[in-house]
């Protein structure tokens, strides 16, 4: 078996079977097709560490990001584990590659003056400002992902409780406390923005002026819209404002387990991104202020 064959193998193992994205399987495949072009062997039974180790170190002199290096590395190692497990080589010439360390980025947050405009920003006299308002609204107040809050059912939100339930990654559920503001929003515009959209039977939330689901993309040019019209001066995203609704909490003292659960991460050190922001953002004032800092 070629490189290549058992490339179209694994591939296709991770499409049926995995269920791997298209834009993933296109990153793997350029991945190794660019390590085969490096090598002086065509079987995988040939390829040695030596081999693996050169085709990385040429990355890193060409200037390749320690990102794309990782997801490279993810790449190979994934190819030669599965050919291992499938008996066609004997040694995994990856087994002791180390992953580069990736510096981790402090997201940004909206200060929450920016917040407050942006909140403010909806005309709520109208049907689609009563829905901006709610989807802005309850995005901050629960740190959903956008694609959570786009998916969310009527029966997903029990006002009477404050609280909704997310479908996350994996399909798995959470109960997420939705607070006054955004509660109150919800209702408003279940009762008097929510009917003005519906052109057929659907349990969608959140409606375009078509009548059907929200939709990622058209979530991003109203949020986009209104920031503008706030004179919000940060480029807008949903997730910017996934970032504020964490920071904000752990800031004024939330416990962090509690965090991790309403964001629906599976491991704390994803929550702990936040409380260094917040470290962050304290050094800073202190630094600002202080007179002899």
């Amino acid at each position: 078996m070629t490189l290549d064959e058992a490339l179209d193998r694994w591939i296709d193992h991770l499409k049926v079977e995995r269920n791997v994205s298209p834009h993933t399987l296109a990153s793997y495949s350029r991945d190794l097709t660019q390590l085969f072009h490096s090598l002086p062997v065509t079987s995988p039974d040939r390829v040695t560490a030596a081999h693996v180790n050169t085709f990385l170190l040429e990355r890193t002199r060409a200037g390749v990001s320690s990102r794309s290096r990782a997801r490279a590395i993810s790449a190979v190692r994934g190819f030669f584990r599965y050919l291992q497990v499938e008996r066609e080589i004997a040694v995994d010439p990856t087994e002791l590659l180390a992953s580069p360390k990736l510096a981790r980025k402090l997201p940004e947050v909206l200060p929450l003056a920016d917040v407050d405009r942006l909140l403010a920003a909806p005309d709520v006299s109208t049907p689609r400002g009563l829905r901006d308002a709610a989807m802005i609204a309850t995005l901050y107040a629960t740190g959903l992902r956008v694609s959570e809050l786009i998916k969310l059912k009527i029966d997903d939100v029990d006002l009477g409780a404050g609280c909704l339930r997310a479908t996350g990654k994996g399909r798995k559920q959470r109960l997420v406390p939705v607070g006054d503001v955004a509660s109150e929003r919800l209702r408003r515009y279940l009762d008097d923005g929510r009917p003005s959209f519906v052109k057929a039977a659907t349990s969608a939330l959140f409606l375009t002026r078509l009548g059907r689901a929200m939709t990622r993309q058209a979530f991003w040019k109203l949020l986009a819209a209104h920031a503008r019209g706030a004179g919000i001066q940060t480029t807008l995203n949903p997730h910017l404002l996934r970032h504020s609704f964490a920071t904000h909490l752990l800031a004024r003292g939330a416990d962090l387990r509690a965090v991790q659960a309403m964001l629906g991460h599976a491991d704390v050190a994803t929550t702990e991104i936040y409380t260094h922001v917040s470290r962050a953002r304290l050094l800073e004032l202190y630094r600002k202020h202080h007179p002899r800092a």
